[in-house]
């Protein structure tokens, strides 16, 4: 009894540090927030196809070769977001977000950028046929700003 009590704990130690590298996953597609969120989570720890994966099919999309290679130089991204608004619109209802950025370079140097994002949802009851499309970011409109990054304030979006 005791070698099997033994055997549980070793197992078990072997598996936490799995279970810690998946603790900071985030993949919520619930609100336009979590779903920017989200987006940021997975440039923060690399899955650039997942990051890529929160865009619609609109044809404002690069092509996801250059769309990893434009974060190649990233090391990480903190996020700051003001309030979300939203529109319904002929079977979608559309949100937009502002949001403040500080990029961490690779080499150490931060720049920060601040304006919005448009993401999104057509009504789920409309959606008959597979594949299922969630709530998604449509476009983002982020330009550096001179400004230290806690200085930034959140306004509203202008209107799209």
């Amino acid at each position: 009894m005791r070698k099997i009590a033994i055997a549980v704990l070793l197992l078990g130690s072997f598996a936490m540090p799995a279970m810690a590298d998946d603790s900071s996953y985030v993949d919520d597609r619930s609100t336009a927030k979590t779903v920017i969120e989200s987006f940021y989570n997975a440039i923060n720890r690399s899955e650039y196809a997942r990051a890529y994966s929160y865009f619609g099919e609109s044809a404002d999309n690069q092509p996801f070769a250059e769309f990893q290679a434009g974060y190649a130089d990233t090391a990480s991204v903190t996020l700051k977001t003001g309030d979300e608004t939203s529109e319904g619109a002929a079977g979608s209802t559309y949100y937009t977000l502002p949001v403040a950025i500080d990029a961490e370079a690779t080499d150490g140097t931060h720049k920060v950028f601040a304006g919005c994002y448009q993401l999104r949802l057509v009504q789920p009851a409309l959606q008959e046929q597979p594949p299922f499309a969630p709530l998604h970011i449509e476009k983002g409109t982020l330009k550096p700003v001179n400004e230290p990054f806690e200085k930034v304030t959140m306004t509203t979006c202008p209107e799209s």
